[in-house]
């Protein structure tokens, strides 16, 4: 996707990052590791729906996500769709 067609996109989902045109990324804390665990829990189930999945890094209190379609190594709608229902989740 160019620079143009992320822009209006990109306004759906505020809070993520788009990393150089390729993904999209976001961290989101947590008070404590068992609840990032389940967000991460609901982000898996919710990737498994949707058939497209996302890199998740856990850490304590700590979840970070990236996504981007990795059969065209950049990103497409579905990436912006897929960072908005992740929002609902959090």
């Amino acid at each position: 996707m160019t620079a143009e067609a992320i822009k209006p996109l990109r306004r759906e989902v505020p809070a993520w990052e788009v990393v150089r045109e390729h993904h999209l990324r976001r961290d989101f804390t947590f008070r404590n590791f068992r609840t990032a665990l389940t967000f991460v829990v609901q982000v898996g189930e919710l990737a498994e729906e949707q058939g497209h999945h996302p890199d998740i890094h856990l850490a304590w209190g700590k979840v970070g996500i990236e996504i981007w379609t990795h059969k065209i190594n950049g990103l497409t709608e579905s990436d912006f769709i897929l960072a908005a229902k992740i929002d609902q989740v959090a």
